[in-house]
């Protein structure tokens, strides 16, 4: 299983067929910011796909696959999908293979591991301050160890638990 960056849309269409309307000349285009409503406050990549706001609400990230996990609050893997951008048999193109031997480009492999890490704070900062956890919570922690589980298979790290 594996992303293939290739297949990700390209980030002009992608973006404005996410009801954005790209303003100015160049890769930076700006337009308004989805996630806070923000008139004329986000900035757009039309050749990478990043994204950031510039009024500080926080959206940003280097391509449409961290866009569009952002904009509809899905996983790393069902984004992917969604774009038609994961190979589930794990049969990359030969181009692809030899661009990215492990699979799971690095920023990729950080933006999960900072989503799995938010999850076990906020999980660590409830039991500290003695709020249980519920059964969704579990179940969320639970299938954060597995992601980091498969992050770690991914890139080979020897002697993980």
């Amino acid at each position: 299983m594996t992303l293939i960056h290739d297949r990700l849309p390209d980030p002009q269409a992608y973006f404005e067929a996410q009801g954005l309307v790209l303003l100015g000349r160049g890769a930076w285009r700006t337009t308004r910011c989805a996630f806070h409503g923000g008139s004329d406050s986000m900035r757009v990549n039309v050749r990478s796909g990043s994204f950031c706001c510039m009024a500080g609400c926080g959206a940003r990230g280097g391509d449409v696959l961290a866009y569009h996990r952002a904009a509809h609050g899905l996983g790393f893997v069902e984004a992917a999908k969604d774009l038609g951008a994961w190979d589930e048999d794990g049969r990359s193109t030969a181009a692809d293979a030899r661009r990215r031997p492990g699979g799971l480009p690095a920023r990729d492999a950080l933006a999960l591991l900072r989503e799995d890490a938010l999850v076990v704070a906020m999980a660590a900062g409830n039991l500290a301050s003695g709020v249980a956890l519920g059964e969704a919570d579990r179940q969320r922690l639970m299938a954060c160890a597995a992601r980091v589980q498969r992050l770690a298979d991914e890139v080979g790290i020897d002697g993980w638990p």
